[in-house]
């Protein structure tokens, strides 16, 4: 543990410049981040998981055709109006939720250089605080949240802390992964290496990263220097990677998260995400269900 005051993580960065060409023709004029998942877009979730762990500062790296995220998260006046004229108090609370959520800029990433660079763009706004990055492709149930247990970390160790799930040996080629030691804390290993999508013969452990981390701010000095990796992209992993192995440092630890999270990065599991969100829903859960009971038993 750091003998160093503790660092407020007041502050988040959440990447949304990739193009979404796994959802084409759908995402041709709309950002992936836009689609809907049940009654919200998949970015809503995000947002509402930092606001729910106290961070009410946030900047969007976007790219080009992405000005309906700050549409979606800007007052509408007309509808508003339209929907108090009507009485629809229900729909009027859900569009203004959006718009009340938290303070959120925006910034362009530019050229396409990996999450590693787009981070590193984050710096001037963040400056030397501590701070959450969130990815769109994952979404944690709010159920289960991780990001309050990462920020504890976070703030305890001056460290950056990476959220990790245990996933089959056959798809950790998928991932970042680590090799980790145990800690008092049976929820948080020690992460003492990091491998960017290894094969499953030189994985280190079956810990692949997911996407939040909670980084201390030396992490950008690291990424002004990291050179472009797998992919030809400057990685985040990579410069991860010299943060846990920096003699003197404050170290990289992880949060071993064993809640619910479903992946919205193709187009399977998006539809899987889809379905398995509105089945826990008060409202639609109890119909749905039933009828996947029925269509199932249909099945060949």
């Amino acid at each position: 543990m750091s003998d160093e005051p503790q660092r407020t993580v007041r502050k988040a960065v959440i990447p949304v410049a990739g193009l979404g060409t796994r959802f084409l023709p759908a995402t041709k004029a709309t950002p992936k981040e836009m689609l809907p998942v049940v009654d919200k877009p998949a970015i809503q979730y995000v947002v509402e998981e930092a606001a729910d762990a106290g961070l009410q500062d946030l900047l969007m790296i976007t790219g080009r055709n992405k000005r309906p995220l700050e549409d979606h998260f800007d007052r509408v006046d007309g509808l508003e109006a339209a929907l108090a004229k009507k009485g629809d108090t229900k729909k009027l609370a859900a569009v203004r939720h959006a718009s009340e959520l938290a303070d959120i800029h925006y910034v362009r990433q530019g050229d396409p250089k990996g999450l590693g660079h787009a981070v590193l763009k984050g710096r001037q706004h963040v400056g030397q605080e501590p701070f959450a990055v969130l990815l769109g492709d994952d979404l944690i149930d709010e159920r289960s949240p991780i990001l309050p247990k990462m920020i504890d970390v976070a703030e305890k160790t001056g460290g950056s802390v990476v959220a990790l799930m245990e996933v089959p040996p056959e798809a950790i080629h998928l991932y970042g992964c680590a090799a980790v030691e145990p800690t008092s804390d049976d929820e948080v290993v020690k992460v003492t290496g990091l491998v960017e999508k290894p094969e499953r013969s030189e994985a280190p452990s079956n810990l692949a990263i997911i996407g939040r981390y909670v980084l201390a701010p030396e992490i950008f000095d690291v990424l002004e220097t990291t050179e472009p990796g797998r992919g030809n992209e400057i990685q985040l992993t990579d410069a991860l990677q010299v943060l846990a192995r920096q003699e003197g440092g404050n170290g990289v630890y992880g949060v071993v998260f064993k809640g619910a999270r479903y992946d919205t990065g193709d187009k399977l599991d998006y539809l899987k995400a889809v379905v398995q969100i509105a089945s826990a829903r008060e409202d639609l859960g109890a119909d749905l269900n039933s009828w996947l009971k029925e269509y199932v038993a249909t099945l060949p």
